[in-house]
């Protein structure tokens, strides 16, 4: 219990030391929702934000099943996370196997990825709700209130970085600020796909190459995503994180 609660006390200061005034979005998202599997008892989580034009789009997730169910859920518009988005409460321990009437689609689509339960937490501020957190679990274990507190807590953390000083003082530097997001991921993707075919690599090597030559160089995660698109990059200067060796 003990080893628990310094880990999350180190998770806290360490997601907390990232939010300095350019801090980079995307990675701060990314790591976010890694923790969040880490910490809580789930396999794998997404996070949706809003492009402040009324549309969610996927900023960050933790593996390509967790990605895909994101994208399946807003483009059939159903799903709790859509729920949970639009009306700001938490939506915990759905067993999939009992939501068919509720979100047959979704539901069916989730089954079939092998997840057994979903969450979803807002990102939310007072009124303002600025996407949702979503979590899936493979096992038929429901969340207990402590983990569905840290959930919670790691989405506050993620709305507070979103909602800085900053932008609470100008809401078209917070729109400016999502909107970069969201181009900085599309970016990335492109680069994943680019990186796997140049480099006979899964997009999940390929991002996690990415990832630490920005953290080995300083450089922010969208701009190496850049010079590989832009093939400044290559196979060769991209190597994998010294754990992965």
């Amino acid at each position: 219990m003990m080893a628990r609660e310094q880990r999350l006390t180190e998770v806290f200061v360490e997601l907390a030391d990232t939010l300095v005034e350019e801090f980079d979005v995307v990675d701060f998202l990314q790591v976010l929702t890694e923790r969040c599997v880490e910490l809580i008892d789930t396999d794998a989580a997404g996070l949706m934000l809003d492009d402040q034009r009324g549309n969610l789009q996927v900023v960050a997730y933790t593996d390509e099943s967790a990605r895909l169910l994101e994208l399946f859920e807003l483009q059939k518009a159903e799903g709790p996370c859509l729920d949970c988005f639009a009306t700001g409460q938490v939506i915990t321990n759905v067993d999939l196997a009992d939501s068919r009437a509720r979100w047959p689609v979704f539901t069916e689509a989730a089954l079939g990825l092998g997840f057994t339960y979903s969450h979803a937490l807002p990102l939310r501020l007072r009124g303002q709700v600025l996407g949702s957190l979503n979590l899936f679990s493979l096992e038929r274990k429901a969340l207990t209130d402590d983990h569905v507190a840290v959930a919670q807590g790691m989405a506050d953390i993620a709305t507070i970085g979103l909602l800085h000083e900053r932008a609470l003082r100008d809401q078209v530097v917070l729109a400016e600020q999502l909107q970069t997001a969201l181009h900085s991921r599309i970016v990335i993707e492109q680069a994943k796909g680019v990186l796997s075919a140049r480099a006979g690599i899964t997009v999940s090597e390929a991002f996690s190459r990415m990832r630490a030559h920005a953290r080995r160089t300083g450089e922010q995660l969208t701009s190496v995503a850049e010079a590989v698109v832009a093939a400044r990059l290559h196979p060769g200067h991209l190597q994998p994180p010294p754990d992965a060796r």
